[in-house]
């Protein structure tokens, strides 16, 4: 049971975000994902909720809802598409042709 929370504010910290998921069931756990790089939050995040039931009435409660700022984007969460280790289009390199 696992919801997808996005345009999420650089301030949000994982207590905060638990306070108000907590208010629609029990969270099991809080991710925020941040970027390798900077180490700055990359904006979305996911939290496991204990139930179905809580989960849908936290996405129906909260998706749209504004909060610090932004307008939530709130969904189950779907499970992470295996790209590969290139992404995009593989063995042409720099888009163009050879013959």
């Amino acid at each position: 049971m696992s919801v997808y929370v996005g345009n999420l504010s650089y301030e949000v910290t994982e207590d905060s975000l638990n306070a108000v998921f907590a208010e629609y069931g029990s969270v099991k756990r809080v991710q925020l994902p941040t970027d390798r790089e900077t180490g700055r939050l990359r904006g979305f995040g996911f939290v496991e909720m204990g139930t179905d039931a809580e989960e849908t009435a936290a996405i129906e409660a909260l998706d749209g809802a504004e909060w610090m700022g932004r307008d939530l984007k709130v969904n189950k969460a779907k499970p992470r598409e295996d790209r590969g280790s290139f992404g995009g289009s593989r063995g042409n390199y720099g888009g163009r042709n050879r013959y």
